[in-house]
């Protein structure tokens, strides 16, 4: 059977080629008749339209943005706030037609996707600026806004206000009389016991936060205990948590503050499944506001952000940059964060609080 093409097309109906390649990617130029006249015959004839290559090479673009991410592509659909995200950028994109490409920051033998993939622009998550695949989506030149890190010169950058919604986090926990208190972040390496010193190296959002807490604490001349969950996930936070249970119980931390919610959660399964009462033994308080937060026992005290609100803007923003194809502008944007109090954390009584100091 002969190979059916465009020309073949107008041949059969008697228009121009223009006219049938207007049909699959200019339908606003035809009228409606002639566009669903033009697409019956091409499903009758099995023509699927002009090769995608070819008409992004003529458009100039692919109709596609990416989403990088530092952590394995399994991330974006294993965690709840990741996959929020996720839902927040498709729902914006689809209102301009473009598709989204998840792209890792590894590699696989000649491939690289940061640096093979076609794409107009892409959305830059939870990377250091140091990274690899980073480097590779600059030196093409593309638009690019960079969510939850540190602003980069010159290009858009849009975060949550980690710094400020942990400093409330820790205030709270100091209002209710804590003065032993466990900080559990989010760091390279093993789970475990961490030094200061170790946080300038770790990405934004694990400093900012640490700075947050500290905002609080230090005033308070409160010097947390400082632990790490390698990940962000309740197996990790159960990890970080085994350090606790092996102190004597005069010098066990009071309250418990946790980089996210899925850390705070595996934390206070741990304390709990060792007959440690949250809150009457131990205050814990999470962050990011998981669905799950409410659904606890007890429900969790956490630092609500606006993740959905987070992936729009970040979208839009970038979906501006691409339209206008203009050199990008720096617009540094920062999300509010709110502190929700629910039943995971209570004040020190004032027998337990004489001797906690």
């Amino acid at each position: 059977m002969p190979r059916v093409t465009l020309q073949t097309l107008a041949d059969e109906l008697g228009v121009s080629r223009m006219t049938v390649s207007n049909a699959f990617s200019r339908p606003d130029q035809l009228s409606a008749e002639l566009r669903d006249r033009i697409l019956a015959v091409a499903v009758e004839r099995g023509y699927t339209g002009p090769d995608p290559a070819a008409r992004a090479l003529a458009r100039g673009a692919v109709g596609t943005i990416g989403l990088l991410l530092t952590d394995a592509l399994q991330h974006a659909f294993t965690d709840e706030i990741a996959t929020r995200l996720l839902a927040a950028i498709s729902e914006e994109l689809a209102e301009s037609g473009r598709g989204l490409t998840l792209l890792g920051s590894g590699s696989r033998g000649d491939l690289v996707p940061a640096r093979d993939v076609p794409l107009d622009g892409a959305l830059v998550y939870h990377c250091e600026v140091s990274s690899v695949a980073v480097d590779w989506l600059t030196r093409r030149k593309l638009p690019l806004v960079f969510v939850d890190q540190a602003p980069v010169r010159g290009y858009p950058c849009l975060n949550v206000d980690d710094r400020g919604g942990a400093r409330a986090a820790a205030q709270h926990i100091v209002d209710l009389g804590h003065r032993r208190v466990a900080l559990i972040t989010k760091a390279a390496g093993a789970s475990g016991r961490l030094q200061p010193s170790s946080m300038r190296h770790e990405q934004f959002t694990t400093r900012r936060r640490m700075e947050g807490w500290l905002d609080a604490l230090t005033p308070a001349g409160i010097t947390p205990m400082l632990l790490n969950a390698a990940t962000s996930t309740e197996e990790a936070g159960a990890a970080a948590a085994a350090v606790l249970l092996d102190l004597p119980a005069d010098e066990r931390p009071t309250a418990v503050l946790a980089y996210s919610d899925r850390i705070a959660l595996g934390a206070m399964q741990a304390l709990q499944d060792h007959g440690l009462a949250v809150p009457g033994d131990v205050s814990i308080v999470g962050f990011d506001d998981a669905s799950f937060a409410e659904r606890t026992r007890p429900t969790l005290t956490t630092v609500r952000q606006d993740v959905a609100r987070k992936g729009r803007e970040a979208t839009a923003l970038l979906c501006a940059a691409i339209d206008s194809r203009a050199p990008q502008r720096t617009d540094h944007r920062l999300l509010p964060t709110e502190l929700v109090v629910r039943r995971s954390t209570q004040a020190l009584s004032a027998a337990r609080t004489a001797s906690a100091t």
